[in-house]
């Protein structure tokens, strides 16, 4: 099974009948004008598909020919709605891009492989033709992953979409692994595992267009990631598809004989070769979930929390800390033209008892596992949360949230229409430095966005939580919304990731904890990785690809 993506949104988030909820409400707007101090929001649509033109494919005859006698020819697609779906991933780069049209780089043929038969064959074929190869499962990455780049000499660019390879292979339940191939969509996964009473866990914001090979890829993580763990972590061994031939990585649930290689199939983002399959842990799908919502007077203290909560070694499946900006942002803007009541005035009061009246920070804390398992892992948490000086607040926040922790990209294109931008970037550092680096990171974006706003005084909004965690550091995710700038709007994003990234880079953060790097991280791998570690990544790309097709110019090699 796969998703028809004529129901898809081809340059914007998710399902085109997903409701839009926020674009006929004026109260909105006018909101959002005093948020970014602009005199008015501009009108800013996408065009219509139709209003735009592509360049034929640039694919020979006979290349084209080659490639529908490997895999048939409804396997090979050059129709413009396909192509203009695959010419770009999901980040707020790639939808001005494909929002304006500025997308005459689309690639000339989408090619779904049947099997790792087919891929080796079409990457024969590629390497013999100078064709550029860019691997591709759901087209959700938010960092230049897909942008269509081929190297000098190549002729022509193919994506190859591998969701029709999305079959779960195997569920080894002795040894609690299963085995699926990579093309498989998040929740055709996660039905097909818990059919069999077990479950990956692994559930990005992006999961219900995402795929098993994307999550690898990019080192994804997901929201329960405290109790299973990032893509490297769950990842036991990968079947990957090079222009050298192909390279199985090793099954062992430990080995000593040298390094272990299947953490270079992990983050590879499709410049080695195609991953076709891969085993990975799974756990028993849990009987039981607990959800809670607590609230503290600081950033800090409710980090100090989550700390404590790492270092502890309870059970526990997510914990979500937004600062004081988030939390006031969403509270705010999910209460936009309700009348205040009674039950408001009672919270109200009961905060400021408690001295959170004026700023405040609210945590999640998820817990899952058989029925007495999780609300004793959730009573353990309050405990420490109490001490800490943190006040419960029930479950039906944190349910809320729950419920809707998948929603949050369907904002980005009504916001779009209306002159506003938003992007987001993430990072990670050891806990000594989360504060700092918060600090840094959010005083940039601000400053840049004030620096690059479309009239003077306006202003952007920068939102940050702490989204994964671990005893010895922490993950931190920044939203961040502003005005567009008509006139150069790719300028303006890049100026404002520019000075974001560059903070983090200079302040002890990585230049991506779970996103990939892509196009828009590629500049700064080199600062982390050092002249040694770049070095032995061309080597292990000339190895695998010597001819350079598979998704030029990502990671920097």
């Amino acid at each position: 099974m796969t998703i028809n993506r004529d129901r898809l949104r081809w340059n914007g988030w998710g399902l085109i009948a997903m409701e839009d909820h926020v674009s006929s409400r004026p109260e909105v707007w006018r909101w959002l004008e005093s948020e970014l101090a602009m005199p008015a929001l501009t009108a800013t649509p996408a065009l219509k598909l139709e209003q735009i033109n592509l360049p034929p494919p640039r694919l020979s005859a006979e290349a084209l020919a080659a490639l529908t006698a490997i895999v048939g020819s409804a396997n090979v697609v050059t129709a413009k709605e396909d192509r203009a779906f695959h010419a770009r991933g999901r980040s707020y780069a790639d939808l001005l891009a494909m929002r304006s049209g500025a997308i005459e780089d689309a690639p000339d043929a989408i090619v779904y492989p049947r099997n790792s038969d087919d891929i080796a064959a079409i990457l024969k074929l590629a390497g013999d033709s100078a064709i550029a190869v860019i691997p591709c499962g759901g087209a959700t990455s938010v960092v230049g992953g897909m942008t269509p780049l081929r190297a000098p000499g190549q002729t022509a660019l193919i994506a190859l979409d591998m969701t029709r390879m999305n079959r779960l292979i195997a569920v080894d339940r002795q040894s609690m692994t299963a085995t699926a191939e990579a093309g498989i969509y998040g929740p055709d996964l996660e039905r097909a595992l818990q059919a069999q009473g077990v479950t990956l866990g692994h559930y990005p914001q992006s999961f219900e267009f995402s795929t098993l090979g994307g999550w690898i890829a990019a080192r994804g993580a997901g929201q329960q990631s405290n109790r299973y763990g990032k893509a490297e972590h769950w990842l036991v061994s990968a079947r990957v598809i090079t222009p050298a031939g192909a390279w199985a990585t090793e099954e062992y649930p430990a080995s000593a004989a040298g390094p272990r290689l299947t953490d270079l199939v992990a983050g590879s983002e499709g410049t080695l070769g195609v991953i076709a399959d891969a085993t990975f842990r799974v756990r028993p799908q849990p009987a039981h979930r607990d959800l809670r919502a607590y609230l503290f007077r600081s950033f800090a203290e409710g980090a100090e929390a989550v700390r404590t909560l790492a270092q502890s070694g309870i059970d526990i499946a997510s914990m979500r800390l937004s600062d004081e900006e988030e939390t006031r942002f969403y509270q705010t803007f999910g209460r936009i033209g309700e009348a205040p009541s009674f039950k408001r005035r009672i919270e109200a009061a009961y905060l400021r008892r408690h001295g959170l009246a004026e700023k405040r920070c609210a945590l999640i804390v998820g817990t899952e596992g058989e029925r007495d398992e999780a609300p004793r892992a959730a009573d353990e948490a309050r405990r420490i949360i109490r001490r800490l000086n943190g006040l419960y607040v029930g479950r039906k926040p944190a349910e809320s949230w729950y419920a809707g922790r998948f929603h949050g990209p369907y904002l980005r294109d009504p916001l779009m229409d209306h002159g506003v931008g938003v992007d987001t970037l993430e990072t990670a550092t050891r806990w000594s430095n989360v504060e700092n680096l918060h600090e840094k990171v959010r005083a940039a974006l601000e400053g840049a966005m004030r620096a690059n706003a479309p009239v003077p005084g306006a202003r952007g909004i920068v939102m940050g939580h702490i989204s994964h965690s671990y005893p010895d550091g922490a993950s931190l995710y920044f939203t961040f919304i502003f005005p567009r700038r008509a006139s150069d709007e790719m300028a303006q994003w890049q100026a404002i990731k520019k000075a974001a990234s560059d903070a983090i880079a200079a302040h002890g953060g990585t230049i991506s904890h779970h996103h990939g790097a892509g196009c828009d991280h590629a500049p700064w791998l080199a600062g982390e990785k050092g002249e040694t570690g770049m070095a032995i990544l061309r080597a292990l790309k000339s190895t695998l690809d010597p001819k350079g097709i598979m998704n030029p110019g990502k990671l920097g090699v």
